[in-house]
């Protein structure tokens, strides 16, 4: 029994949601970040879901690959970003992103 595209595409869309919400409503610097990583992650899942069910494409890895490039921006996204937020926090004594201006 295969799993169908769009439950796929409705887990994805759900995960999409919960990150935007959780990086538009929080404070906190390190809440925002994993919204945004969510957010990722629900993009992975549409390109490898797209790719697994797209009949011309499943002879290739550019799915695959597409994923590969996103988890590395991901991973160098939160590298970055954590890398700021404990500079604020050093030079500010907040991860609240409405007292950094």
């Amino acid at each position: 029994m295969e799993v169908p595209l769009s439950w796929y595409l409705i887990v994805a869309a759900a995960l999409f949601c919960i990150g935007l919400y959780g990086a538009l409503s929080r404070r906190n610097a390190i809440a925002i970040l994993i919204g945004v990583e969510l957010m990722l992650n629900a993009v992975n899942i549409n390109l490898l879901a797209f790719w697994r069910y797209i009949e011309v494409a499943r002879s290739s890895l550019a799915g695959q690959v597409f994923a590969i490039i996103v988890i590395t921006v991901a991973a160098a996204e939160a590298a970055v970003g954590l890398a700021l937020i404990i500079a604020v926090y050093r030079n500010r004594r907040t991860v609240d992103v409405e007292d950094v201006d």
